[in-house]
């Protein structure tokens, strides 16, 4: 893409009005980038596991060792290697199977474009990040819980939004349809009515969901500010997983 074409591209995402590259045809259901049913199997499987076949003992150890606890690093308990791994292994973990459905329809859409613009270890290493810096602020809100946090939605609010910089333009044309041209500033991002609505839409979400679960005794919490730190983490560090600078047609 050269520098008039990436002007016009700006503008457009600007104005709301930039075409998704669609030629019409429907992409299909199953055409999801390998790295992405590869990581929405290994949820599935271990929420599986842990449902059906782990007696209530069993789902503590789960918790316990791999899920993610403030309370293990500011109470009097000794570090362990669980201490090092769990900031990531929660990612993996879920609380009922409506938070893995939910969590693995929203991987499916953000998930595989994003894929396949960077690349499998690309991808890894995001899943990553977005899970650390969901945790990150978690921990920095609440330094004494002993509420285990779990779930994908770290990672994948990281996803959308990286998503946003983007202005949610995927090239369906490509055997492999992903996110497409270049990595927006974020001052036309910001100017994108569509890149608004969707973030309006998604923070009101994020309150509602997160006020109504503190208000429902013994039910799930939703840890809403997590989701705000991988947001953060994918909106203004997509560039650090870009595969190159040469520019993008």
């Amino acid at each position: 893409m050269d520098r008039e074409e990436e002007d016009r591209a700006n503008r457009a995402a600007a104005n709301g009005t930039m075409p998704n590259h669609s030629d019409g045809g429907r992409e299909p259901v199953f055409n999801l980038a390998p790295v992405v049913t590869g990581l929405g199997l290994l949820c599935i499987a271990i929420y599986a596991v842990e449902a059906l076949w782990l007696n209530f003992d069993q789902q503590i150890w789960l918790m316990v060792r791999f899920a993610f606890l403030p309370f293990r690093y500011t109470g009097p308990v000794a570090l362990d290697v669980y201490a090092f791994t769990s900031p990531v292994t929660y990612s993996f973990l879920h609380g009922s199977w409506g938070h893995l459905l939910v969590n693995m329809v929203w991987l499916a859409a953000f998930g595989s474009p994003l894929a396949n613009r960077i690349g499998t270890i690309r991808f890894l290493s995001f899943w990553v990040a977005g899970a650390l810096a969901a945790v990150a602020l978690h921990f920095v809100l609440y330094p004494s819980s002993m509420v285990p946090l779990v779930g994908a939605s770290g990672s994948i609010s990281a996803m959308m939004g990286a998503a946003a910089r983007f202005a949610f333009r995927v090239d369906r044309r490509a055997s492999k349809p992903a996110f497409t041209g270049p990595v927006l500033p974020v001052s036309v991002v910001l100017r994108s009515r569509m890149v608004l609505v969707f973030l309006g839409v998604w923070m009101i979400a994020n309150l509602v969901t997160g006020v109504f679960s503190d208000t429902v005794a013994n039910g799930p919490q939703i840890a809403w500010e997590a989701h705000i730190g991988g947001f953060l983490l994918g909106f203004f560090g997509i560039r650090a997983f870009e595969p190159g600078h040469a520019a993008r047609h």
